[in-house]
């Protein structure tokens, strides 16, 4: 019985030892962790910068095709969009809006510095507010960003 005694390791020895190994676990799963959440931001910022680059392309593609639609628009203007060429044309449209292609600017609408470019101004006594009473050129946003602003002719109340 005498041997037993002295295979047995003292208790604080073996309580520092413990303590020591609960520390170590600690501070491994504190780095599991950090690295866990490293990564899941990494991949959101993957993903987010990969949906802007799409984004931009497809801007970039669509500004493109916009002298496309004005020409498109000038002809539908002039009763000059029928036939073959009008089912083209309003293929090219309805592919565009798919796209989020949106335009705007209609006669009537109230003038918005940072979505119509203004080309003349006069006065009028019809409006009450700085209005757009003549559209030389449509602007187009996609999604919340304006591709091109909207050339129009302004009346601001006398």
């Amino acid at each position: 019985m005498v041997e037993a005694d002295a295979v047995e390791p003292p208790a604080p020895a073996l309580g520092a030892e413990l303590e020591a190994l609960r520390n170590e676990l600690d501070e491994r799963t504190h780095d599991l962790q950090r690295v866990t959440a490293e990564y899941a931001n990494y991949r959101k910022r993957v993903d987010r910068d990969r949906s802007a680059a799409a984004e931009l392309t497809t801007g970039a593609v669509l500004t493109a095709l916009l002298p496309v639609l004005d020409d498109i628009d000038r002809a539908r203007e002039h009763g000059d969009l029928v036939g073959p060429f009008a089912s083209v044309a309003e293929q090219l449209t309805a592919v565009t809006g798919k796209l989020g292609l949106t335009p705007f600017g209609e006669k009537g609408d109230p003038f918005d510095p940072n979505r119509h470019e203004a080309v003349a101004h006069l006065t009028s006594a019809d409006v009450t507010e700085a209005t757009c009473v003549e559209v030389m050129r449509r602007g187009y946003t996609l999604g919340e960003r304006l591709l091109r602003a909207a050339l129009v002719a302004v009346a601001d109340p006398e």
